[in-house]
């Protein structure tokens, strides 16, 4: 099937044209068969890539195609849906587990499929999410600058034993989950929040409370629920208010769960102690893109860059080789069981949302 990838980048290019032929090809290198077919059929799918974002203005680079592909930043708006019906297309895949940013109701109406990546890695993103714990606390990126520039004091980079400190999860699915795994290890007091309790968090010893009990106990919030009308500008400047002076909040999620001009506030009159950041409400027009000789018109996210207790990456938490390869796999999945009539065991509707 024949399908227009938005938005890529040297990595999507490999991982999924390595996938599209593995599916397309299963004898090639996994063991299964030592008698592989003489001659190596051709891809299971026609894979276009696109380096543009996926917008109203570009939505017409995918006229003509069934399935296109979409990642985070893409604008799936109702315009741009309608756009890619008129020009033929069926499905939409999602390359991400998140799909806040595409509009589902459009996509019903105009009989468009929508299937996304459930879980890919989430020990990538769990994993990031205690790293950037440790390097806020004892100020790694600052040290690795010191030591390059011959600057050897310790001189402000004091820290703190994340042993028997109180860590406040919110969200406790899969990523949460191992976050909380790997917070015991470290001997931390584990405080939960979550619409469900998870049988394996609360083995950990997490206590589940209020989310207003885990605010006022935690040093140590970190944030793993998905982006709902609920959830949005979940810690706004109420919610800070609430929390000890001196937290450190994390959020490797999604942006807009952070209402970041309150958190600037709060960075400013010293609230917040140390603020974590792979995901930014606006960051649209910045992550993933080399604007290094450019200027940054984000005043609010320039302002953010220049708090010394802020560490921003771009929303690279997923970015490892398993997670990649489990993300095309399943991508290829998707677009396969679409264009073979299969159930879409993948697919996000209207009625998602609602529970």
């Amino acid at each position: 099937m024949r399908t227009a990838i938005f938005s890529t980048k040297t990595y999507d290019r490999e991982f999924l044209t390595a996938a599209n032929h593995a599916a397309a090809n299963p004898f090639s290198g996994d063991g299964a068969s030592t008698n592989p077919p003489a001659a190596t059929p051709p891809p299971q799918h026609e894979l276009v890539f696109l380096e543009p974002r996926l917008t109203p203005e570009t939505a017409r680079l995918a006229e003509g195609f069934p399935a296109v592909c979409a990642f985070v930043n893409d604008q799936l708006a109702a315009p741009v849906l309608e756009a890619l019906a008129r020009g033929g297309t069926r499905l939409v895949a999602l390359r991400s587990a998140g799909f806040n940013h595409c509009d589902l109701a459009a996509a019903a109406r105009l009989k468009l499929a929508v299937v996304r990546v459930p879980a890919y890695s989430p020990y990538a993103v769990a994993e990031h999410t205690v790293g950037l714990m440790l390097a806020l606390n004892r100020k790694y990126h600052k040290a690795y600058a010191r030591v390059r520039e011959g600057n050897f004091s310790l001189e402000g980079l004091l820290g703190f034993d994340l042993r028997e400190r109180t860590v406040g999860i919110v969200g406790t699915g899969k990523i949460g989950a191992l976050v909380a795994r790997i917070l015991h290890g470290f001997g931390c007091r584990l405080v939960a929040h979550d619409m469900h309790e998870n049988p394996e968090v609360a083995a950990l010893g997490a206590r589940y409370v209020a989310l207003d009990e885990l605010y006022s106990t935690a040093d140590v919030i970190t944030l793993h629920c998905p982006l709902t009308p609920q959830t949005h500008h979940l810690i706004d400047a109420a919610a800070l208010t609430k929390m000890k002076r001196g937290v450190m909040l994390n959020n490797t999620s999604r942006g807009a769960l952070v209402d970041t001009q309150a958190a600037i506030a709060a960075l400013k009159d010293g609230h917040i102690g140390y603020l974590g950041l792979d995901v930014y409400e606006e960051e649209g027009d910045l992550f993933f893109e080399d604007l290094s000789n450019q200027v940054i018109r984000d005043d609010i996210f320039s302002r953010l860059l220049t708090f010394p207790n802020v560490l921003v990456t771009a929303h690279q938490a997923f970015f490892t080789r398993e997670a990649l390869a489990s993300i095309a796999q399943q991508t290829i999945g998707n677009l396969t069981a679409f264009e073979r009539g299969e159930k879409l065991v993948n697919e996000v509707t209207v009625e998602l949302l609602r529970r």
